[in-house]
């Protein structure tokens, strides 16, 4: 497969996986400020079925973290597969925070929101 973008899609809250131009997978996040810590909140990471077994999620996962890093903001992963993913990846540790309830109270009612919009 050479027609492969991964890209951040802000105004979305995810990172996107494009095949010849169309998404076909994503790591979704909510963005959480801390205060003097802000922090990405990753609850979903998607590739399409038929795209599976290829290594885009691993790919995706990289560029979502790496520029997650790079933006200052800790990671926060509450996504089964983002949480899998950096344990096999220990280079993302110092940039990792616990997930606690208020992360998760703060997610819930993100997505309740989003969701009544």
């Amino acid at each position: 497969m050479t027609d492969v973008t991964i890209r951040h899609n802000p105004e979305r809250e995810r990172f996107e996986v494009l095949v010849a131009g169309n998404v076909i997978g994503k790591a979704a996040y909510k963005t959480y400020d801390a205060g003097d810590s802000p922090q990405r909140i990753f609850y979903h990471t998607v590739i399409n079925e038929e795209f599976g077994g290829q290594g885009l999620a691993g790919k995706l996962a990289t560029a979502a973290l790496d520029a997650t890093v790079a933006d200052g903001l800790a990671i926060v992963p509450v996504c089964p597969y983002i949480k899998k993913f950096l344990t096999t990846h220990p280079e993302y540790a110092g940039s990792t925070a616990a997930i606690t309830p208020t992360h998760l109270e703060f997610l819930s009612g993100a997505l309740a929101a989003r969701s009544r919009a």
